[in-house]
């Protein structure tokens, strides 16, 4: 539902599907190729990435999104994983990350700013992850972001978007 000034308001949309967009796990690791720790929060730095994170830096992915329903599915098919074990930055409930398009600009808690850049990834060669968890969901169903504004980010924070290039009936899950 677009507002006056162009920003999808997902409190309507939330209140039609019954659902929040929020984060479920923040997690951060030292080295690339490896499972994350898991975090209560964070500083996301502008044109860098989580704090302390190996992949932030000056690049087009500083923060991995992948949904938490995407990793149950995982769980549903015996791989014992959990949050961060896919090396995903931000874990997150209520939206189809494979269905919001590059461009998109999301409100991650109350100040920070993402902007989508890439879906998927390619993997050249399996990493730990694969080996330690079986299979590594990433590659299909992660997506990537670089931070346009910084701010502190929690675990239970919203996650709003604010210009989708398609229609937000396909974004929030139902």
């Amino acid at each position: 539902m677009m507002c006056a000034q162009g920003e999808y308001n997902y409190e309507t949309i939330n209140k039609r599907v019954n659902l929040i967009m929020k984060i479920e796990s923040i997690a951060i690791s030292k080295k690339k190729g490896t499972r994350k720790t898991q975090v209560e929060e964070t500083e996301l730095i502008a044109d860098h990435g989580l704090e302390g994170d190996a992949h932030a830096g000056q690049w087009h992915r500083q923060v991995s999104f992948l949904s938490s329903e995407s990793i149950q599915k995982a769980r549903d098919k015996g791989l014992d994983v959990t949050f961060g074990d896919f090396a995903e930055n931000i874990a997150t409930s209520g939206i189809d990350w494979l269905k919001v398009p590059i461009g998109t600009r999301i409100r991650v808690g109350e100040t920070a700013l993402v902007e989508i850049t890439q879906i998927g990834k390619e993997c050249h060669n399996k990493c730990a992850i694969y080996y330690m968890a079986g299979d590594c969901i990433m590659p299909r169903e992660g997506i990537f972001a670089r931070v346009l504004t910084g701010g502190k980010i929690r675990k239970g924070d919203l996650l709003t978007i604010l210009s989708p290039s398609g229609n937000s009936d396909d974004i929030v899950k139902q």
